[in-house]
């Protein structure tokens, strides 16, 4: 028996060995980044996902035809609507995501995306994959990068997780030896880890920020987190004016609420699993995971949306309308930044700022207690109309 059950699990491992080496080849011959200014036309996908998805995935996408009016009259920008990705949609075709929505993805260049629900035990849905995790992978997004800013305590930061690898890359793909034993896998390849950690100290290089952390726990988990501190060692090298150092995990997540310390930190790579603890712990500092944006980028494709989840209790009972959608407003400003509108990004970043933590003329509740999110967005389109809105900004962040 248990020479069977062994067996069988070489199988199983054996068939993951085979599937990460053919994604490794496919890595090496990548092409470069795709140059925006040299696209005639943008295509901006808008995909509302499940639960509050579709309520803020439609404030941000005015706010962004608000931003783009110009472009999108002369035909330069161009808005698609993708449906089919709601949880329904996905447990019906048993996939994380349905091949005919994997396809309409690949006719985008960046993708605008609501939050997704991934059943979890118990659930009434199957056990399907993420469908964040699937498009990370289906169309090789293998930087996820968020921002967190917050001047008054000294915060400027920029993680870079590794975004294909790592614990999430085959979670689903574990095994059951037999009913004692169950086995999940981390992948770490040397492609893999060289271009996000490389795209972490160009940002660090173009942006002056001039420092790259690198969070790991290479003395415990040595074969993986080791291979991926060591890649960040020697791509360290040819960078002379980039100084960097390195943390591991648990030490990390006590650091950033370390009032001595935290200022000193300003680009942060790490792999997948860290990188999404240490994100939302992050966006804590800046009102919650409710306020912060994340861009998922690869070399041909871009994905936008916001951190938090689909909250689909708001929408069973009847609160929809009144989800924060600024997490994804965040997004959709990471999206302009990314196809080369980067002046209306920091204009937007600015009015998202005198909006939620300073001027705060509207709050948002979740309830009817507060403002929803359709006239949030209003107000940040009226702020990003004011004929002074850098001078107001000034004001605003230099009094608090």
């Amino acid at each position: 028996m248990i020479e069977q059950q062994i067996e069988r699990a070489k199988e199983h491992f054996g068939e993951l060995v085979k599937e990460q080496l053919e994604r490794i080849e496919k890595m090496k011959v990548q092409k470069d980044f795709t140059d925006y200014k040299a696209k005639q036309k943008i295509v901006i996908g808008v995909v509302g996902g499940d639960g509050i998805g579709p309520f803020i995935t439609a404030e941000a996408k005015r706010v962004l035809e608000f931003l783009l009016s110009e472009d999108i009259k002369k035909g330069r920008i161009i808005f698609k609507e993708i449906n089919g990705l709601t949880i329904e949609n996905r447990a019906a075709c048993g996939k994380a995501i349905p091949d005919d929505v994997l396809a309409e993805l690949k006719t985008c260049d960046v993708i605008l995306k609501g939050p997704t629900t991934t059943p979890r035990e118990g659930d009434q849905w199957p056990n399907i994959e993420s469908a964040n995790v699937a498009m990370r992978r289906e169309l090789d997004l293998f930087a996820n990068v968020r921002p967190v800013s917050v001047p008054e305590k000294g915060i400027d930061w920029t993680f870079y997780r590794e975004n294909t690898e790592g614990a999430y890359a085959i979670g689903s793909k574990g095994i059951h030896v037999n009913e004692d034993l169950a086995i999940d896998f981390t992948v770490t390849t040397q492609e893999g880890s060289d271009r996000i950690i490389k795209a972490a100290f160009d940002y660090a290089e173009k942006s002056g920020k001039n420092k790259v952390t690198v969070v790991t726990k290479a003395n415990v988990i040595k074969t993986t987190d080791g291979k991926f501190l060591d890649a960040a060692k020697a791509i360290a090298k040819n960078y002379p004016t980039v100084e960097m150092d390195d943390w591991y995990i648990d030490i990390m997540t006590a650091k950033l609420v370390d009032e001595k310390r935290r200022s000193q930190f300003k680009v942060m790579v790490l792999p997948n699993l860290y990188g999404d603890i240490l994100t939302d712990e992050a966006a804590e500092f800046q009102g919650g995971v409710g306020t912060a944006g994340s861009a998922n980028i690869g070399k041909q494709y871009a994905m936008f949306e916001a951190v938090h989840g689909s909250a689909p209790r708001m929408v069973a009972e009847g609160r929809g309308q009144y989800a924060d959608p600024c997490s994804i407003i965040r997004g959709a400003g990471m999206l302009l930044g990314h196809i080369g509108y980067q002046e209306k990004a920091d204009q937007l970043q600015k009015a998202l700022d005198i909006c939620g933590l300073y001027e705060k003329k509207l709050v948002l509740t979740g309830r009817d207690t507060g403002a929803t999110g359709a006239a949030y967005a209003d107000y940040v389109m009226e702020t990003l109309s004011h004929p002074n809105l850098d001078e107001s900004y000034a004001k605003w962040s230099k009094t608090n």
